[in-house]
């Protein structure tokens, strides 16, 4: 038990402080013709949660809510095309 305390500590430290890179990439991305959004990381913050499921500890769906809680419907995962 000790060590899924261990692991749920470490996944929450280090999903905040991907929120904090996925934030500071958000707003200095230099294309302003083609913004990032939290879509583009959809897939990394995946892996985090997946990292989390490793360790037994159980995690809260990616999108956040579940539709019938007022989350998404629908989350797009595809990558934007290469321009």
């Amino acid at each position: 038990m000790e060590q899924q305390g261990a692991t749920r500590q470490f996944v929450n430290e280090l999903e905040r402080r991907f929120l904090e890179v996925q934030e500071w990439a958000i707003s200095h991305w230099p294309d302003p013709a083609h913004p990032l959004t939290p879509a583009n990381f959809v897939e990394a913050r995946k892996e985090i949660l997946a990292l989390a499921q490793a360790g037994g500890v159980p995690v809260a769906a990616p999108g956040g809510a579940e539709p019938a809680d007022g989350g998404p419907q629908y989350e797009s995962t595809a990558p934007a095309p290469w321009p």
